[in-house]
């Protein structure tokens, strides 16, 4: 179990790896695998990347400019990811372009995970308390529990829609608990 919200996070990074090595491992004439693994990532990448849009940007976005800054970059890479999500949903693993769609969403997956892990997370942990991050995890499992089960690229992003201050961690939790 998780002891908090970027351990939480991290499990999941490593559920997505483990899914993207096992496709790596299977043959191209393994049509029915691929697909299977693909829809699995696919509803992995979703829940991961609403989680963390809905909950944790939110709250690291009024931390710090700096936080803010690459929580901005980070919601371009998701946005990237979720179009090319979006695409593979439409695709068969027979489709002559869907292993190289699948190859390039990895890389920019790993990409992403990478500087997740190496750089905003130290400086979240730096930014932030302990308590807070505990207390996120609630918030982060509910937000698991009503995500989106496929990629909608143009979909908000933020909370509500919202495009200019972030919100407060109580916003966050009210809209995650449903209290106005």
């Amino acid at each position: 179990m998780p002891t908090d919200a970027i351990a939480l996070l991290k499990d999941d990074h490593r559920a997505v790896e483990e899914l993207f090595k096992k496709f790596e491992k299977v043959g191209e004439r393994a049509l029915k695998t691929r697909q299977a693994l693909v829809d699995k990532m696919l509803q992995e990448l979703v829940t991961h990347t609403y989680i963390e849009e809905q909950v944790f940007y939110p709250f690291i976005r009024t931390l710090s400019k700096k936080l803010n800054d690459d929580t901005l970059e980070a919601l371009e890479e998701h946005h990237a990811a979720k179009a090319t999500l979006a695409e593979l949903q439409l695709m068969d693993s027979s489709q002559e372009r869907f292993t190289p769609k699948v190859t390039v969403l990895i890389e920019s997956v790993r990409h992403h995970v990478k500087e997740e892990e190496r750089e905003l997370f130290p400086e979240v942990r730096r930014a932030s308390s302990r308590r807070d991050l505990v207390d996120l995890v609630p918030a982060l499992r509910a937000a698991k529990s009503s995500a989106p089960s496929r990629a909608l690229p143009n979909a908000p992003d933020t909370p509500r829609g919202e495009t200019s201050a972030p919100p407060s961690l109580g916003g966050v939790l009210d809209h995650l608990t449903g209290v106005r």
